[in-house]
């Protein structure tokens, strides 16, 4: 008996009777479904697969990453401090990054280089390591300056270590608050690295603020004040102390 083609939720399906009338017209129905079965389906499933394998990353390689890195916006051009505002004897460029602080000067006051945009909703990426005598420097966002002063008040990413463990990775409210609003240190103190380059990644959407350490999170943070501002400036602090170089790089922002 010849295949009988019917429709099953909008799908085509083969239903073949198990019987013949002998054996030639078997064969010839089971290789005729075949046939159909193949040059139905099979051209659909390969593009399924090809579909598949462009959408995962792992097998895409530089591919995926270079569609990642088309979203990121620098904030850094490796050259000057265009697109900064800051005092000058205290941030420089150097081999493509930028330096804050001194390595032979002690350092007066906290000072900030800030960015001449503000930034709301945003996933913000910057590599940092310190050099020196002193500990301490961070990220700000959501930040204004304060008149006539080297300080500035919003939300900073900490950076730096004391005595008994680390503040990389945790939520500071410089100015502010001026506490810690959240942290973990456990997963800081493994995920961060002395002395070398260290990823922060900071994800502000909202009254939601996530900060991540090397690709560990280590904040994940909801503002129950709703008289905090939500958009500020993005600013890399060195923080007042002994000689201390902060040196940051790639410098990068989507905003959301």
């Amino acid at each position: 008996m010849r295949p009988i083609f019917s429709r099953e939720n909008g799908t085509r399906r083969i239903c073949r009777s198990s019987r013949f009338t002998d054996s030639n017209s078997g064969f010839m129905t089971d290789w005729l479904a075949t046939a159909i079965v193949i040059t139905t389906f099979l051209p659909s499933t390969l593009l399924i697969a090809k579909k598949s394998r462009a959408a995962n990353p792992g097998e895409t390689g530089n591919q995926a990453a270079a569609v990642d890195s088309t979203e990121f916006k620098s904030l850094f051009d490796g050259e000057t401090l265009r697109g900064w505002e800051g005092d000058k004897k205290w941030f420089t460029v150097r081999d493509k990054t930028i330096v804050a602080g001194s390595a032979t000067e002690a350092i007066p006051h906290n000072y900030f280089l800030c960015s001449e945009k503000t930034y709301r909703d945003f996933e913000l990426i910057v590599e940092a390591k310190l050099v020196g005598k002193g500990d301490n420097a961070g990220v700000q966002f959501r930040t204004k300056r304060i008149p006539n002063d080297t300080e500035v008040i919003g939300y900073q990413a900490d950076i730096g270590f004391f005595a008994n463990g680390t503040c990389w990775g945790a939520l500071y409210d410089e100015s502010r608050r001026r506490k810690f609003l959240a942290e973990d240190q456990e997963k800081a103190q493994k995920a961060v690295k002395r002395g070398q380059w260290n990823e922060l990644r900071i994800v502000a959407k909202g009254d939601h603020i996530q900060i991540f350490l090397n690709g560990v999170q280590t904040v994940d943070y909801t503002e129950q004040d709703p008289e905090i501002e939500k958009d500020g400036v993005i600013a890399l602090q060195v923080h007042a102390g002994p000689q201390l170089e902060a040196i940051y790089r790639n410098v990068r922002i989507r905003e959301l």
